[in-house]
């Protein structure tokens, strides 16, 4: 039995500091009217995933960071990551997960309006990796940008996304998540060797196709006052707070779903597959068990991938796609949480 006060639209995780700002009461006092017809609807048309050859396992990450397999299991849920090799860039993985998600689609690049990168980790401070996506993939008319909102960055670039298509101002945008966190990742640091490594994945998003499909709204969320939990300088490699991302995560992901189903009018048991950035598997059960969700309705695939930051989410997708988690009329729940701290949630209904 699901607890009617966690699962109706509008109520809020109960396990949350009472003396800290409500973020989902805010948005309840101050969020506009979301009632007024759009032009148009948006949906998910096809989505894919690309992740490098290199197979990392536990054995490897135990030895340099001096732990062992089972610490590692224990305390991440990771099992083997994927790890690009010298000269492999971040821009080849989007390319290959951007090709595959345009094929998926049926769709020629040169009919794509706009490519959208989220990423963390550019191969260069400049030029972006979406130019250098488009040009290779031959969408030569497409606008390029990246999005960085480290790993709630493809939910954010959904949104864009999303509303760009809404809006008639594209009718087709490629949406990448790529990221190769292996690059800065300290090996001997067991907080985060075991976690980070590299993937990327993408989705097509157009016009809904009048079959019920669509992409619903998306609750976008920040609080710089988290910014010191997990940093990197340039040149440097991520220090993480692993504790107070752990509570966190947890806590904002909890708010964040609530807020999306009531957004879309829907109580939690109407949400067939919950989709949560991948940052680790004790925060996935926390989650799951604070709004006490069935657990196989929860993906978990960071076992086999890792934390590839704004990869996970498309990642996640595609991989609930290869085991026949969804069908047209799914309705899915994506929720993210990052550095900055940023974070958010959406709910979509699966009809490519």
């Amino acid at each position: 039995m699901r607890s009617s006060e966690l699962t109706r639209p509008g109520a809020r995780a109960t396990a949350r500091n009472p003396a800290a700002p409500d973020p989902v009461a805010a948005v309840e006092a101050t969020a506009p009217s979301f009632d007024g017809p759009r032009p148009r609807a948006a949906a998910l048309a096809s989505v894919a995933m690309t992740v490098p050859d290199q197979v990392i396992g536990n054995d490897r990450i135990a030895e340099q960071a001096g732990v062992t397999e089972q610490w590692i299991v224990h305390r991440t849920g990771v099992r083997e990551r994927r790890h690009v090799r010298p000269g492999e860039r971040v821009s080849e993985l989007a390319v290959s997960a951007g090709r595959a998600a345009l094929d998926g689609a049926g769709l020629e690049a040169a009919e794509v309006d706009m490519v959208i990168v989220a990423t963390m980790a550019a191969d260069e401070l400049t030029p972006n990796a979406a130019p250098l996506v488009a040009h290779e993939l031959g969408a030569h008319g497409a606008g390029a940008m990246d999005v960085g909102a480290a790993c709630t960055g493809f939910l954010s670039g959904l949104s864009l996304a999303a509303a760009q298509v809404e809006g008639g101002r594209c009718e087709h945008v490629l949406l990448i998540g790529a990221d190769v966190l292996s690059r800065i990742t300290d090996s001997s640091d067991r907080g985060t060797a075991a976690l980070f490594a590299d993937g990327a994945g993408a989705a097509v998003v157009g016009p809904a196709n009048g079959s019920g499909g669509h992409i619903g709204d998306i609750v976008l969320r920040a609080d710089g006052a988290g910014a010191d939990a997990i940093r990197a300088e340039h040149g440097g490699t991520i220090a993480m707070q692993g504790h107070d991302t752990f509570k966190a995560a947890v806590h904002r992901l909890s708010e964040s779903t609530l807020d999306a189903a009531r957004r879309e009018g829907i109580a939690l048991e109407d949400i067939d597959l919950f989709v949560y950035h991948q940052a680790n598997a004790r925060i996935l059960a926390a989650v799951a068990e604070r709004l006490e969700l069935d657990r196989e309705r929860v993906i978990d695939c960071i076992d086999r991938y890792g934390n590839t930051s704004s990869a996970t989410l498309p990642i996640a997708l595609a991989e609930a796609q290869e085991r026949g988690m969804l069908e047209p009329g799914t309705t899915v729940l994506l929720g993210a949480f990052g550095a900055g701290f940023t974070w958010g949630a959406g709910v979509i209904e699966w009809d490519p």
